[in-house]
């Protein structure tokens, strides 16, 4: 984060916030980036995001260590990845009632809110890209967010799949077929997870 336009984080972070940010999780979860548990306790977010996002962060780690042992020739941005799962929907903070129904309205919101705390437009492009996977100009970084986004709970979304088997498939000039496999591996064990991280999440209240 460059500067503090907007003025300075001041964290005052809420016992239920505190509690979504640092509970160990089981199995246990990685710590958000530094940045992000500033922003979210300077933007007194609702626990349930602190929670959501501290397992899309995680997913995202483990997601992009695994592309970086099966597909070794492919090159993305590791932390770029991290930093956009771990802040992916920001917006909700003034979307509360899009952490437990439909809702696009987060996206824009966050984009702005990560602007106005002086996150670089490249990194801030997440809080739009990570719903938006067919849109002109989207990265591999932006679609391994949105896998991440969708893994953790145990979602398998096809069509993002096949952009991201496409992309590695164009890098590597492996067979997509095989391509396909190595990917589907990746993500069925990561989606093993899934119904430990949906209990987590549901622990931490929407407004606290």
């Amino acid at each position: 984060m460059t500067g503090r336009a907007a003025g300075t984080l001041a964290p005052v972070t809420s016992d239920a916030l505190h509690r979504a940010l640092t509970d160990p999780g089981d199995p246990p979860l990685l710590p958000l980036p530094g940045v992000a548990t500033e922003l979210l306790a300077a933007l007194a977010a609702p626990p349930r995001l602190g929670a959501h996002l501290r397992l899309v962060h995680d997913v995202a780690w483990h997601l992009t260590a695994a592309f970086a042992d099966r597909f070794p020739a492919v090159p993305f941005d590791r932390q770029a990845v991290l930093f956009g799962a771990a802040v992916h929907d920001l917006g909700k903070v003034e979307h509360p009632a899009e952490l437990t129904g439909p809702g696009a309205e987060h996206e824009e919101a966050g984009y702005q809110l990560l602007l106005r705390f002086g996150v670089p437009e490249e990194r801030a492009r997440f809080a739009v890209t990570h719903a938006a996977w067919h849109s002109p100009g989207v990265q591999l970084e932006d679609l391994l967010v949105s896998l991440a986004d969708k893994v953790w709970k145990g979602r398998r979304v096809t069509d993002l799949e096949q952009l991201v088997v496409d992309r590695l498939a164009g890098i590597t000039g492996q067979e997509r077929w095989q391509t396909f496999l190595e990917l589907d591996d990746v993500l069925a064990e990561l989606a093993a997870d899934a119904d430990r991280r949906l209990a987590f999440q549901a622990e931490h209240p929407v407004y606290g």
